[in-house]
């Protein structure tokens, strides 16, 4: 998969690229992601890449010429276009998978007050959102959808069937508590049925306190329809 990001702070991203599963499977070849800076993509000498918003108002707004030409500077077919705004279509674990089936993708990192409305129309681009929340700007919110496409796709996690345990997988609910050595920690111990070997008797185990913590955390996922 390819992926591209358009952002007029390259500098938030580098070093998560860097870093953990992410930054192997770059260097695997699994996965490449590719930043460009948009001002490199402004026509003016000030590389100026905002103005104010017509009809008035605090902030400034992303102006539609630079971010068409950076998208477009990725050729005739560069993939999914993505602007990340919390407008958007909310990223869930269904989304993510819808996601990684792609072959390219293209995120475009907003700032300001957002980003013209003739990118969304025009491109055209999906709005995206990582939850019900304003950040400053879409660098975070790219590298969380990011990380979270990459660890779906083949040879990044080392054991793939991981993926049917993460929350919100096939089962819909939130994953189980984990538990490791010590088996008593401050007077709090490991649940004995995890410790009994009967790996029937855990795998029941694990359902029900998956259920139980989604009761508890997440009430309104056992509330949806399921998939």
């Amino acid at each position: 998969m390819r992926i591209d990001v358009v952002t007029i702070f390259p500098e938030i991203l580098e070093g998560p690229l860097r870093g953990s599963l992410l930054g192997k499977a770059i260097d695997a070849g699994t996965v490449d992601v590719r930043v460009h800076d948009l001002r490199a993509f402004a026509t003016d000498r000030h590389r100026q890449v905002d103005d104010e918003p017509y009809g008035g108002g605090p902030g400034m707004v992303i102006k539609p010429e630079p971010v068409f030409a950076a998208v477009r500077s990725l050729g005739e077919a560069p993939g999914r276009v993505l602007l990340m705004s919390p407008a958007g279509r909310r990223l869930d674990q269904s989304f993510v998978r819808e996601l990684a089936s792609e072959p390219r993708l293209v995120i475009v990192a907003g700032r300001y007050e957002g980003v013209d409305e003739r990118v969304v129309e025009g491109l055209p681009a999906e709005e995206v959102s990582i939850g019900d929340y304003v950040l400053s700007g879409g660098e975070l919110p790219a590298l969380v959808l990011i990380e979270a496409v990459t660890r779906l796709l083949p040879g990044v996690i080392g054991r793939e069937e991981s993926h049917e345990h993460d929350s919100f997988g096939d089962g819909g609910t939130l994953d189980h508590p984990h538990y490791t050595r010590p088996a008593e920690f401050r007077g709090l111990g490991v649940p004995e049925v995890l410790l009994s070997g009967n790996h029937a008797e855990i795998q029941r185990w694990r359902r029900d306190a998956a259920l139980e913590k989604t009761r508890r955390n997440r009430p309104d996922l056992l509330e949806r329809p399921s998939e």
